[in-house]
């Protein structure tokens, strides 16, 4: 398998367009939020990802537009346990986070 390399993440001085994505389906107990964190950290993403009560996960991200749109594609499909049956996502403010991290 080849290993992909991390790009740098995002500067945290300057506001970067973010997203708020929730995703449903059979997306928790499945390293969903591992997965998308890894994710994320590949791309030069911040930003954090959680497990709600109603059993989806929400995620948000911040960074280049071309890595925001390969992580919303990533979403659809997630990691190989899960089942993704739907994707929601939205614009939403710079939050400032200066990492990727799992609540």
């Amino acid at each position: 398998m080849r290993r992909l390399q991390r790009l740098p993440t995002a500067n945290q001085s300057t506001h970067m367009p973010c997203i708020r994505c929730l995703v449903s389906g059979r997306v928790q107990g499945v390293f969903f939020r591992a997965s998308t964190r890894d994710q994320a950290l590949v791309l030069g993403l911040t930003g954090q990802v959680s497990n709600l009560p109603d059993g989806r996960v929400a995620v948000t991200a911040c960074g280049p537009t071309a890595a925001l749109e390969s992580l919303q594609q990533w979403l659809r499909e997630g990691p190989p346990q899960a089942a993704v049956s739907d994707v929601q996502c939205e614009a939403c403010p710079d939050s400032g986070y200066s990492r990727f991290k799992i609540t």
